[in-house]
């Protein structure tokens, strides 16, 4: 069968498949057809999650699971559609989500959102011979880092009584997988987070690796692996029943969200680079070989099966707009709501208020530490009295630009590449203003998709693939992608911006980690 649809038109088949794309801040079901519009789409808006504790970020597995179910009833009763039509189902889901499940498949406990920053006990050993090894070699904080942030560890540790009962350890798609299918499998694709899996194997880590002890899991817990755009199970009654997804239609493994994006964006060789300005900012370049981003930071599963992503992140990046949005954009939502747009609409006359460079004010978006800078905070400076609203928003969006203009140039010299091209996707890529100044600090060409849909389309992109309307990837993205609009340098900017980003922007944390250090002494935050 799948030899025959490679060989219809694909463009005269009225085929369809369903895509479900959880994200941190909603769950949509999208209807895509074979050259990768969007025929109809549903959104469930979710609360990202709750707090028992300071620091911590839970939701509850049957909240994600019932959002799942709302959002494709609710994309039936808005759709009049032949659900014969549907050929396949697929699901990308936010990476670093976690789920403690029983022997009967029921969740044990609260999931623990990526977001969450609770820290594991280090005071044991790291155990065997690698505890001597990683002093010897200057490794044992890096380690120690790993282990205080896998959460099944703090499981163990915390709740002993729960991870006694954990049958299973799943990420959020495995839980979907397990609902929807009620196999404990999962894509390659989105195997990422603090667990015991070889990156440059792309397969669950060997018996003798110290990953294992370090996360406290054992191999039984975790789920079979497959390769994204194979078949992962099928729909079954209890599920079609709960959705209305037709039962026996089968589910395709796709890629973590980041992953799908980045093909659904349309970038698949090394010339084009996904940026993605969303809740977590990052900078995507496809590799086919094993090309570390930064020193002992592994490369991701890429959603084309056997390929990498090398990826530079900014953690918490976009969300720093909805920070600005929530503490001074009072005036454009309440203008919003009154004329039923969205506030980040008129977020765009506050660009186009402020000149490339925000007269001086400059921004480093290290809003939460990481691997390689424990330490950080963010930073702004060059306040003058001459600044006012317009000034710090631009600044936000130009900071967080400068910070994957940084990430590009490492991801670069470590792959031995050079980018001729961006694509940009996430909820900043509606943004003309964002996109132009992005365009004129990389001094590149900026192109924005035909759809703001990139997660999904990727999903789908890995179901066309799976069910054999394309013969490979490369195909699939051609024929299923392309540009909306391409932004183009304006130079004047770009001198602008490259002294600032040269001059200041990359001197900035260097001057400023000694402070940040005597912050973390003296308060303990961060921590």
């Amino acid at each position: 069968m799948a030899e025959d649809k490679k060989n219809n038109n694909t463009e005269a088949s009225t085929d369809l498949i369903l895509a479900i794309d959880n994200g941190t801040q909603s769950v949509r079901a999208l209807l895509f057809d074979l050259q990768g519009n969007v025929v109809s789409k549903s959104k469930i808006e979710l609360d990202p999650y709750f707090t028992r504790q300071p620091g911590w970020a839970e939701q509850e597995p049957v909240y994600y699971w019932q959002s799942l179910s709302e959002a494709c009833q609710q994309l039936w009763e808005k759709t009049d559609i032949d659900k014969s039509r549907i050929k396949g189902v697929t699901l990308t889901c936010q990476r670093g989500t976690y789920v403690c499940v029983d022997d009967k498949g029921q969740a044990l406990r609260p999931a623990i959102v990526w977001l969450d920053q609770r820290r594991a006990n280090t005071d044991d050993s790291i155990g065997g011979l690698w505890g001597p090894l990683a002093s010897a070699v200057g490794l044992k904080g890096l380690m120690n880092y790993f282990r205080s942030k896998c959460y099944s560890r703090w499981i163990s540790q915390n709740e002993p009584e729960i991870w006694e009962k954990t049958k299973h350890f799943l990420l959020l798609s495995g839980w979907h997988t397990l609902k929807l299918t009620g196999e404990y499998k999962d894509s390659i694709g989105g195997s990422v987070g603090y667990l015991p899996f070889n990156y440059r194997k792309l397969d669950w880590a060997p018996d003798w690796d110290w990953s294992w002890k370090a996360t406290c899991l054992k191999r039984e817990q975790l789920p079979e692996l497959i390769k994204p755009g194979e078949i992962l199970g099928r729909i079954t009654a209890e599920a079609a029943e709960k959705t209305g997804i037709p039962e026996g239609l089968p589910l395709i493994a796709a890629g973590a969200d980041k992953a799908c994006e980045v093909i659904g964006s349309g970038c698949y060789d090394k010339d084009t680079g996904c940026l993605s300005y969303g809740t977590t900012a990052t900078i995507n370049v496809v590799h086919n070989k094993f090309r570390e981003p930064q020193l002992l930071v592994p490369p991701w599963p890429a959603a084309i099966p056997d390929t990498w992503n090398s990826e530079f992140m900014v953690y918490r990046g976009y969300w720093m707009v909805s920070w600005f949005k929530q503490q001074f954009g009072h005036h454009e939502c309440s203008v919003a709501e009154r004329s039923g747009v969205l506030p980040e609409e008129l977020f765009e006359d506050l660009i186009d208020e402020a000149p490339a460079g925000s007269m001086g004010l400059m921004l480093q978006p290290y809003w939460s530490p990481g691997l390689k800078n424990q330490e950080a905070k963010g930073g702004i400076i060059g306040f003058g009295d001459v600044h006012h609203r317009a000034h710090v928003y631009r600044a936000i969006v130009e900071g967080l630009a400068y910070a994957l203009r940084e990430g590009k140039e490492k991801l670069e010299k470590k792959g031995r590449l050079k980018l001729r091209r961006l694509v940009v996707s996430g909820g900043g890529s509606q943004s003309d203003g964002a996109l132009q100044l992005t365009a004129d600090i990389f001094n590149l060409p900026v192109v924005r998709p035909h759809t703001y849909e990139t997660s999904g389309l990727g999903a789908a992109i890995n179901a066309a693939v799976g069910l054999g309307y394309y013969r490979d990837y490369p195909s699939a993205i051609d024929s299923m992608t392309r540009a909306e609009r391409v932004f183009e340098p304006n130079q004047e900017n770009v001198k602008i911006y490259h002294r600032l980003y040269s001059e200041v922007y990359l001197k900035m944390y260097k001057q400023l980690k000694p402070l940040y250090q005597k912050i973390r002494e003296i308060t303990g935050y961060p921590e």
